[in-house]
């Protein structure tokens, strides 16, 4: 009576709590559709619709539907900030602020937005704490252990300190870093000091990274965003749904905010290396001069030439090129001048007083020459013509065009100190604010003491000369001094907007990074496809609940009622304690949530199954329901457990969508057991306490399977040539490959939605052209106007305009299949429904990380069926089970990725499946073991074959209702679930029927065919 009374108070609670959690959520969706609907009357009575002011122009009006949706979003927005402390709900008991804190979150593929992967980079850290030491033995390890960490699951310190050794054995590292560590760090100190050194550094490096990423994330002003650290891993995931400018994230998170101040050489004081270095370079392209690339360490000697005899100056400025009277070929024309011609160069003014001015600037130079530049002066004989301290930098981007060949960039000579670096840095910035100078945008500057006193020295020693103000190697601006600034404030003027002065702002306030951080994977998603993701979730959820609570009446008759109740309150707990945990949820969480219902009824399933053996063994209700409910404990444990184990090492080695769907996976095993077992057992004595009982048999179910006595084990060598042949094909579905996802084959993917069918083999044609020779991979996606695009090109470059020239080049490419006159932002809103891309980098670790957990699963599976049984045959069993499973599952995804209408891709989606059939597999399997190790304690003397074979038939029934509950779920997922987990519903439909088959023709006929003289069951093992 205790334990009904606890129970029955654990569930009172768990559904008042969970009703009040979930409350909030309606609360919230009900005061924003109030505020919508006054944003919409707002809109209505200040503006006319676009049908009534722009009847004839279709452009126009769809140019003006688009201004009318702005202003309503604003309008939306501003209503609900001035509501933020406004009474809601009933009685007025929270507020709208309070609520939102509390509803269910949308994940970004449900509502569109962002995800980036941030890899925290360490080798930069490194680089700075040896103070940028140009040892050699010191770089070599440095790039090993840069090309080491893709595919190594240990961290940057250890793979730096451990090449370093390798390759210098009698070196020590404290010399290396003793000079930057302020006393931390000693030239006699051991490795072993030097190395716990660096990995502190490298914390401290990470938590600030994570420090200023949040603060920045804060600033864009999404609801409620996702960030997941992995230190070990050196990564940040963030989830930011809502967003809708990706450029400004992608932007503003891998800012390092590394603000320098340096001097600047002027065109007077440079031009003659200028003309020395471009004369330099010509000779060489015409095979007259020796020259050193230091990025390809390679070397072309031929004939010097005298480069005594250059250009003046004066010439310079003016932009003439030399004649060579000797040589007059076409060849010769076309590198006349290499280096002058790719720069406009400044003119010098004239001051007041009758001197020559030469501007901060030495020149300008076109975007799409900036490469051809940098590779002609990162020759030696180019760099030797120039001061040692000389780097040259590019003015800031002022826009982000996709046409960058129209963008011109300003060149400056900066003038850095003997190390590289800058006299003063941006650490010793205390504030920034975005302010107005003079009528123009600027951002205001306080430094700390000692930043104060660095200032107040260089500005005294440059008055009347520029000082550049760089951040992250882009020059800002470069204003001359007037006089000395002793006070410490100072402001970084230019052609800024106001956002653009705030975001700089808010980037120096957060604070510098002082590892880089750079992104390595990221996926956007439109709001479209986000809506279409949850409508197809929604629907295929509600079919699976009515489904299977219509099921478990028909086939279990009135005790259907208890199943149907405990899949209700599941359900209920579920969602109601993922809310209070502050869980987002995301199409594969709603995947999960499909899974439960198929999965929670399993519970009772297993019970009602064995309540009708032992009611047709003619015991009465009280003592079958009893015993039924006693018998089932450990099958049940024991099946719930392996499930749990797979979702739980899913959870582990998953990011992003796959840990929501394992997280939604393990609350809902755990609720299963609770409401399964507690629950219905607590109805199932309520109901019979007044004297009634359930009925558990219907029509069907008292037909079906009745007294099965199946020879299946005289069948399994049948079943073993199955399996041989299923070997076969699973090592020739790895010589015939795979369709990776861009998750595991690094590169870039975008959906996009035509306004009608294209053909596939012309538009692959075209962006072969504009993606440099490569040919991109095309899917058709849902409908046939809507198509994955998928490619490589250009993913082993970095910059952070990349990703911006790849879309150009998409967009170029699909400008035939779009309607005539689209520009690049219609096609960014409109038609391009989402993007990802991945680094190969990340794409190796998301591979290693897979490939691990799918070994561990089945070890960790093993183990514990080994541990439960005591016996090593039922483990074996259990392996040839699940490599069965794995093995069927890769050979469709193999030979029939051709031949099915949509992607069959390995990536997480289908990892996260195959971790699934597992758990679903060894659920079933275990079914078995239990009543093989029951019925071997009341069958002693009968052979291991009779044993088995009725345990299988007297589990069929059970088998069969878990398999088809399970199938059915995943079939409306599959259905109407939508693209998003399409592939993993797909993989879990082919698991179900291999795992129920496995679990009968494979691991049970183990047991018969190892070991046959040696008894099964625990109790035979232990004597």
């Amino acid at each position: 009576m205790q334990l009904k009374g606890l129970v029955r108070f654990f569930a009172i609670a768990l559904i008042l709590i969970c009703i009040y959690q979930l409350s909030f959520t309606w609360f919230v969706h009900s005061h924003e559709s109030d505020m919508e609907a006054k944003a919409d009357k707002w809109v209505s009575a200040n503006y006319p619709s676009a049908d009534k002011k722009y009847s004839d122009n279709e452009a126009l009006k769809a140019l003006y539907a688009d201004t009318l949706k702005e202003l309503k979003r604003a309008r939306l927005q501003r209503l609900l900030d001035s509501t933020k402390d406004t009474k809601i709900g009933p009685f007025g008991l929270t507020t709208y602020r309070s609520a939102k804190d509390k509803e269910v979150l949308l994940g970004l593929d449900l509502q569109g937005g962002m995800s980036v992967t941030v890899e925290v980079g360490l080798d930069g850290l490194v680089k700075a704490l040896a103070n940028y030491s140009k040892d050699a033995a010191f770089n070599k390890a440095l790039e090993a252990a840069i090309a080491k960490k893709a595919n190594s699951g240990a961290d940057f310190i250890t793979l730096f300190t451990n090449e370093f050794k390798a390759d210098n054995p009698n070196a020590t590292l404290a010399p290396l870093f003793a000079g930057k560590s302020n006393g931390k760090i000693k030239f006699d100190d051991s490795d072993a000091k030097v190395t716990a050194y660096l990995r502190d550094q490298a914390e401290s490096a990470f938590n600030n990274t994570l420090r200023v990423l949040t603060t920045r994330i804060d600033g864009f002003g999404v609801s409620s965003p996702s960030i997941n650290p992995d230190k070990v891993k050196a990564v940040i995931n963030i989830e930011l749904a809502g967003a809708n400018d990706p450029e400004r994230v992608r932007r503003i998170i891998q800012s390092s905010a590394n603000l320098q101040f340096f001097e600047v050489y002027n065109l007077n004081e440079v031009g003659d290396g200028l003309v020395a270095a471009d004369k330099a370079v010509q000779d060489y392209l015409n095979g007259t001069k020796a020259v050193v690339d230091t990025t390809k360490k390679d070397t072309a000697s031929v004939a010097a030439v005298d480069t005594s005899k250059t250009k003046k100056l004066s010439d310079l400025a003016k932009g003439g090129v030399a004649k060579n009277s000797k040589v007059d070929s076409s060849a010769y024309k076309a590198n006349e001048a290499p280096i002058r011609r790719l720069i406009q160069f400044t003119q010098p003014q004239q001051g007041k007083n009758g001197q020559t001015i030469f501007p901060a600037a030495i020149g300008y130079v076109k975007a799409i020459d900036t490469s051809k530049l940098n590779a002609y002066l990162r020759m030696d004989i180019a760099k030797s013509k120039f001061p040692a301290n000389m780097v040259l930098m590019y003015g800031k981007v002022d826009s982000e065009d996709p046409a960058v060949s129209k963008t011109i960039l300003q060149l400056y000579a900066i003038k850095t100190l003997d190390n590289g670096q800058a006299e003063l840095e941006g650490e010793h910035v205390a504030e920034a604010v975005q302010d107005f100078t003079e009528g123009k945008v600027s951002i205001k500057m306080n430094m700390d003491k000692v930043g104060t006193n660095i200032w107040a020295k260089m500005t005294g020693k440059n008055v009347g000369k520029p000082i550049a103000i760089v951040l992250d190697n882009f020059v800002y601006s470069a204003p001359n001094v007037n006089e000395a600034i002793t006070g410490g404030n100072s402001s970084i003027s230019g052609n800024y907007t106001v956002k653009e002065a705030q975001e700089l702002a808010d980037i120096l306030k957060s604070g510098k990074l002082t590892a880089t951080a750079k992104i390595v994977q990221d996926q956007v998603i439109g709001p479209t496809l986000g809506k279409a993701a949850l409508k197809g979730g929604a629907l295929s959820f509600l079919i699976s609940f009515i489904v299977i609570f219509g099921l478990m009446l028909v086939y279990y008759n009135t005790a259907g009622w208890v199943a149907n109740i405990a899949l209700i309150l599941n359900l209920l707990f579920t969602i109601g304690i993922l809310a209070a945990l502050g869980f987002t949820l995301t199409a594969p969480g709603i995947a999960g949530l499909v899974l439960t219902i198929g999965m929670a009824v399993d519970t009772n399933v297993i019970i009602f199954e064995r309540i009708k053996e032992e009611l047709t063994k003619g015991k009465n209700y009280a003592t079958a329901v009893n015993d039924g409910y006693k018998r089932s404990l450990s099958p049940v444990l024991d099946a719930h457990v392996t499930t749990f184990l797979t979702a739980a090492i899913l959870a582990y080695f998953g990011l992003g969508p796959v840990l929501g769907f394992a997280t939604t996976q393990m609350v809902g095993i755990v609720l299963s057991l609770f409401c399964g077992i507690l629950i219905s057992r607590l109805v199932t004595d309520l109901y019979m306490g007044k004297n009634r009982h359930f009925d558990y048999f219907t029509g069907l179910s008292k037909k079906v399977f009745k007294h099965a006595s199946f020879k299946f084990i005289e069948y399994r060598k049948i079943a073993y040539g199955i399996s041989a042949v299923v070997l076969i094909l699973g090592i020739a579905s790895y010589f015939n490959g795979f369709d990776q996802g861009v998750e595991f084959a690094g590169g870039r993917s975008y959906t996009i939605k035509f306004t009608q069918a294209v053909n596939q083999e012309k538009l692959a044609d075209e962006l072969k052209v504009e993606f440099g020779g490569q040919t991109p991979i095309l899917k058709t996606v849902g409908s046939t106007n809507q198509l994955n695009i998928t490619t490589a090109y250009r993913i082993h470059e970095t910059g952070k305009n990349i990703d911006s020239l790849v879309e150009a080049a998409l967009f170029k490419g699909l400008a035939n299949h779009l309607p005539a006159g689209t520009s690049y932002a219609e096609f960014d809103t409109k038609f391009k429904q989402s993007s990802q891309t991945v680094l190969p980098t990340i794409s190796d670790d998301l591979k290693a990380g897979a490939q691990k957990a799918t070994i561990f699963a089945i070890l960790v599976i093993c183990l514990y069926i080994f541990i439960r049984f005591r016996d090593w045959r039922y483990s074996l069993g259990t392996i040839f089970s699940l490599l069965h499973d794995v093995f069927v599952t890769l050979i469709v995804f193999s030979f029939a990725r051709k031949i099915v209408p949509f992607p069959l891709e390995i990536d997480q989606h289908f990892i996260a499946a195959i971790l699934t059939v597992i758990g679903f597999s060894m659920n079933d399997t275990v079914i078995v073991y239990d009543r093989i190790r029951e019925d071997s304690k009341l069958m002693k003397g009968e052979s291991n074959a009779t044993i088995i074979n009725r345990a299988i038939n007297q589990t069929l029934s059970r088998t069969v209702m878990t398999s088809l509950t399970v199938f059915l779920t995943i079939l409306i997922l599959f259905i109407f679930g939508g693209e998003v987990t399409r592939g993993f519903a797909f993989a879990m439909l082919i698991g179900v029927i291999t795992g129920t088959y496995s679990s009968i023709f494979v691991a049970a006929p183990i047991l018969v065919d190892f070991a046959k003289s040696k008894p099964l069951g625990s109790s035979e093992v232990k004597k």
